[in-house]
């Protein structure tokens, strides 16, 4: 065992933290950072240690358009590149909500932006519904940092990768001059109690 195998991962702590195997896909549309925030998971993963497929696809608009992020993060070495039983779904606005729930396991969670989605589709097991782009207004003053709070919610609810590795990945991968702004988004997702804000879904 050479040096680097021999350091622990870091600790990930959340209700999806403990699975091997992860497909999580962000939905929104152009404009909203969707893009980005599957970018700056996947390197998050990478930061852990652990094994990422990280894909995407765009709507015809640059801005207000279809724009889809998906990833798959496994302790194991990936064999199929494309989500299809999707263990979380976040989504920013209600067109992607409508149309990704679908894909979600029986056992998937869905967290939503609640301040677009006010029709929330039917889901199997729970969600969490956090009115991101107010809290992006309100509290951080520039509702561009509605990606990374919201990511931020999703590391802190999830565990999907740990702390340490988001806040690397995120000062990382943010447009220059906008690391200071984006860490306080991702401060404050961070620090959303989740039981603020979840529904059980019957």
């Amino acid at each position: 065992m050479n040096r680097l195998e021999s350091v622990a991962a870091p600790a990930r702590s959340g209700i999806l933290s403990e699975r091997d195997l992860l497909e999580v896909r962000f939905g929104g549309s152009g404009g909203q950072g969707i893009i980005l925030m599957g970018v700056i998971l996947a390197m998050a993963a990478t930061h852990d240690r652990r094994q990422v497929v990280q894909t995407q696809s765009y709507g015809p608009e640059a801005r207000g358009g279809y724009s889809r992020s998906d990833v798959i993060i496994s302790d194991e070495p990936i064999d199929y590149p494309q989500a299809s039983k999707l263990d979380m779904l976040v989504v920013l606005n209600q067109k992607a909500a409508d149309v990704y729930t679908g894909f979600l396991r029986p056992d998937g969670l869905l967290i939503y932006d609640s301040e677009e989605i006010l029709k929330l589709p039917k889901v199997i097991n729970l969600s969490y519904g956090i009115p991101f782009s107010k809290l992006a207004k309100e509290e951080i003053g520039r509702i561009q940092t509605t990606n990374v709070l919201a990511l931020g919610a999703v590391v802190g609810i999830t565990g999907v990768v740990s702390r340490s590795a988001v806040r690397k990945a995120m000062l990382e991968m943010v447009p220059k001059g906008t690391k200071e702004i984006n860490s306080k988004a991702l401060t404050l997702g961070l620090s959303l109690d989740p039981g603020d804000w979840l529904n059980l879904v019957p």
